[in-house]
């Protein structure tokens, strides 16, 4: 078993035991009346339990351990933070245990059933990316949909997290910490670092006093990225951002980041760092107060006709600089808008939602998502051999996020579905 312990956690948490003539192990009669509520911080493994022994009523916390003597391996008997404990509950006794104050601390020996632990070691051993494959057609959907709305919702919650410590980072300015998760989501992945760096490395005031004219917010932008100082390159155009941006970065004492880190290698070329700046430029010069623009936007094509920027007439004859291509528009693709839709605008407006006590727009957030097509990855087509399609980029969120925190983590004793099976 990968970690005894937990499983002992799990058959207590849902009562996965036979619950007759329950007793400590001095003969006293035990009832569970509540198994309290799993605590994954430190200090005891349950809080707020409540069990009867004998004639008497116990609310307070419950420990878990493998073997008895685990106790004081872990030095509870010297920590008055386990005084508070009504029950020491164990899979092998080895003899009684006391609390701080010296008091005897009531013990209860859990037997997991035989049929549990083999579908625990089913599913912890298993060598598939996901272990209940060969099961989850046996789940039933309700289960399966109700879990991934749990899913889908922890995964918001974790991006609001990363954003509340982006706005940390810029003095609680919802405009700045927008620009910078939409700077990296920007680099589609392949260039997300680069793109952040160029963001980070440019403060957003800056381009705001810019942002009548598009050609200076380019220069900024391609300026900082580091993609000006290619001496092959001698059109007007480029020579010309390059000695605007020599003014700007004098009056503002930037840095530009280097430019050789932005990937081209197997990138399409509506796809290449170049354009995407290029697009980027264009949705900052027309946002003024760029936040503000979104929250002003209340369903999916209001929000995909502000994404259709039209770049430069440069960009609509180029991919690079110096090498002119047949004119074409260089709006964000259907696939790339919902990309910025699910990374960054949904995840704001939820944090936004969350920290001004507004559900209105954590519920927009949840209809965006809900809007939009499910992604498409290596993820999303394992579910779907397993017999589970998202329906919408809401799903495939919940997905990803079941993937990554459950799945590779093997923490199949924590997840619905896994309960299901486990409890068959």
């Amino acid at each position: 078993m990968a970690n005894n312990e937990y499983l002992l956690h799990y058959v207590w948490k849902y009562r996965l035991f036979s619950q007759a003539d329950l007793q400590t192990v001095d003969g006293q009669k035990i009832e569970i009346i509540d198994p309290g509520i799993r605590n994954t911080d430190a200090g005891a493994d349950f809080f707020n339990a409540k069990v009867k022994i004998d004639d008497k009523v116990w609310a307070g916390n419950v420990e878990i351990h493998h073997s008895s003597d685990d106790w004081n391996k872990h030095g509870h008997q010297t920590d008055e933070n386990y005084n508070s404990v009504i029950l020491h509950v164990v899979e092998t006794m080895k003899g009684c245990v006391k609390n701080q104050k010296g008091m005897q601390v009531p013990q209860m020996q859990l037997t997991v059933p035989d049929d549990i632990r083999k579908n625990a070691e089913y599913l912890l051993s298993s060598r598939s990316n996901l272990p209940c494959k060969n099961q989850l057609p046996l789940v039933e959907k309700k289960v399966i949909n109700s879990w991934l709305t749990v899913m889908g919702v922890e995964r918001l919650e974790r991006k609001v997290n990363d954003i509340f410590t982006h706005m940390a980072r810029f003095n609680n300015s919802w405009d700045h910490s927008f620009y910078v998760l939409l700077a990296r989501n920007y680099g589609f992945g392949l260039n997300s670092d680069e793109f952040e760096r160029l963001a980070l490395s440019l403060p957003f005031n800056y381009i705001q006093r810019h942002s009548d004219s598009l050609f200076q917010v380019e220069a900024l932008l391609f300026g900082q990225a580091g993609l000006l100082y290619d001496e092959a390159v001698s059109d007007d155009y480029y020579l010309q951002l390059r000695k605007e941006y020599e003014f700007l970065r004098h009056k503002y004492q930037l840095t530009s980041i280097d430019g050789f880190l932005f990937k081209k290698l197997r990138v399409r070329p509506n796809a290449f760092p170049h354009v995407r700046i290029a697009q980027l430029a264009a949705l900052l010069k027309q946002s003024g107060r760029l936040f503000s623009s979104i929250l002003e936007k209340e369903d999916y094509k209001q929000l995909r006709l502000h994404f259709q920027a039209e770049t430069s007439g440069y960009w609509q004859t180029h991919y690079s600089f110096g090498r002119e291509s047949k004119k074409s528009h260089k709006y964000l693709g259907d696939a790339s808008f919902n990309i910025i839709l699910i990374n960054t605008v949904a995840p704001v407006l939820f944090a936004y939602g969350r920290k001004t006590d507004q559900e209105k727009y954590c519920d927009r957030a949840l209809h965006i998502l809900e809007s939009v097509k499910p992604e498409r990855n290596a993820i999303i087509a394992e579910f779907t051999t397993a017999g589970i399609s998202p329906a919408s980029a809401f799903d495939s969120q919940a997905l990803i996020q079941l993937k990554k925190e459950y799945c590779d983590r093997r923490k199949c004793l924590y997840c619905q579905i896994g309960y299901q099976i486990l409890a068959r």
